[in-house]
């Protein structure tokens, strides 16, 4: 299908140089044909859907780095808890009652959730991850989702089971499915849920499939200690030591990191995911995310599971993002705008292995495109496209999301997801868990 979306204002990027005021995008099939100034549409350019964007801005589609999807089904479960009191004590006792078809519900919920928020593209680690992969083969959206080699028995004891005849057949089974929406990657939780052989094997299996490793890095200072307990070395310095970081690495939270943890990041080219909004609720820390940056290290953003954030809106987190270092550093330029859009966006889609494809709006890339309905008072007038983005936008602005090509909402209303069906099986899940608590 021809898309030409015509008469809007496009960031093209996080960028004040890269905005578009009065413009035109044309897509052709699932790819950005071409980005206009002045309303200007190429000679032979025949559109079988056009949409007006008076009134709208059109920008790089929002990639969530980190989250747990189908956590949504336990959201508001557990709150005001620390992360270890939170997981092992009252989390993990209710994953083991779902099944797979409650991970595929609420999988949907969340995919329904991000789309309706601005989100395109997302990295998921959890449970069941074959219902995951066919949520989001049915939904249309954009994901990296890792499926781990490593049964745990939570303690990081000698004789952890280590399935990889199963991570290969998912990896066979789901890789660049979705006309290449999906890429797949090995999950490795943490270094202290497992032993220190059974870390090596799963950094070789994702060698073996050339693939990469989605894991949590210092999130808390408990972890610190434990890693340090069980091998003598932080999570860092463990996950250099054993392989995990010889492959192209998603490295959740990074909130507990020294300078010498900085430069093992930086040396290996690991991507740090910031996730403030459930960093703060459950009281871990605050990443070094600029010091993270000034050390060159590719950081994006996540929200982390419906768990623990309580939300998975991306909007938040860049808010939050622009505004925790100016007031714990006394220093209001540090986090600007510009940086936290592209954290959100191109850092994001490098960090999941789509770089090359999604987190720009550009002749070439794929059309992963959101726009925001920019006429409301809180978004009224829009001086600074990018400023209004990162500080004023709510992911209730989101109007119209394309992803690969396809519209998946257009006037706030979900096209490839029954919503009020999804709704309904959750609260079904949800009325049953809330019985075996």
């Amino acid at each position: 299908m021809n898309i030409l979306i015509k008469n809007v204002d496009v960031i093209i990027s996080g960028s004040e140089q890269n905005i578009i005021r009065n413009g035109n995008i044309g897509i052709q099939g699932d790819t950005i044909l071409f980005v206009n100034a002045g309303g200007n549409t190429p000679p032979g350019f025949n559109p079988d859907k056009v949409i007006d964007g008076k009134n709208r801005l059109a920008m790089p589609g929002l990639v969530n780095a980190h989250t747990h999807s189908s956590m949504t089904l336990l959201r508001n479960f557990a709150d005001d808890l620390a992360l270890e009191e939170w997981l092992f004590n009252r989390i993990i006792p209710l994953e083991a009652k779902l099944g797979p078809e409650d991970i595929y519900w609420g999988t949907m919920l969340a995919i329904a959730e991000m789309i309706k928020s601005g989100t395109t593209c997302f990295a998921d680690m959890y449970l069941h991850m074959d219902e995951v992969a066919r949520a989001v083969l049915e939904s249309g959206i954009r994901a990296n989702i890792s499926k781990g080699p490593l049964v745990s028995n939570l303690r990081g004891k000698p004789g952890i089971s280590v399935d990889s005849e199963g991570c290969m057949e998912y990896f066979k089974t789901w890789n660049n499915q979705g006309n290449g929406r999906i890429k797949t990657c090995v999950e490795i939780h943490s270094v202290y849920l497992y032993d220190e052989m059974s870390l090596r094997e799963a950094a070789e299996l994702a060698k073996k499939l050339n693939a990469g490793i989605h894991i949590h890095v210092l999130e808390t200072e408990a972890e610190r200690n434990n890693s340090i307990r069980m091998y003598g070395m932080n999570p860092a310095e463990a996950c250099l030591e054993f392989g995990i970081f010889d492959v192209p690495v998603i490295a959740a939270h990074c909130v507990h990191l020294s300078d010498s943890d900085m430069e093992i990041l930086k040396s290996r080219n690991v991507n740090a995911v910031h996730n403030p909004g459930s960093n703060l609720k459950l009281g871990s820390g605050i990443a070094r995310v600029p010091d993270m940056l000034d050390r060159g290290i590719n950081v994006c953003l996540g929200t982390d599971g419906a768990a623990s954030n309580n939300n998975l809106n991306m909007f938040e987190e860049m808010h939050l993002a622009a505004l925790l270092h100016k007031g714990v550093q006394c220093n209001p330029t540090l986090m600007n705008a510009k940086q936290v859009l592209k954290m959100a966006t191109a850092n994001g889609a490098s960090a999941l292995g789509f770089g090359d494809d999604t987190g720009y709006i550009d002749e070439g890339m794929k059309a992963d495109i959101i726009l925001l309905d920019i006429d409301k008072p809180h978004l009224c007038p829009v001086n600074n496209p990018i400023s209004a983005v990162v500080y004023s936008a709510q992911g209730s602005d989101v109007d119209t999301v394309i992803i690969n090509g396809e519209v998946v909402m257009e006037n706030r209303k979900l096209l490839t997801i029954d919503e009020e069906k999804v709704k309904y099986k959750v609260k079904e899940i949800a009325a049953r868990l809330s019985g075996l608590r």
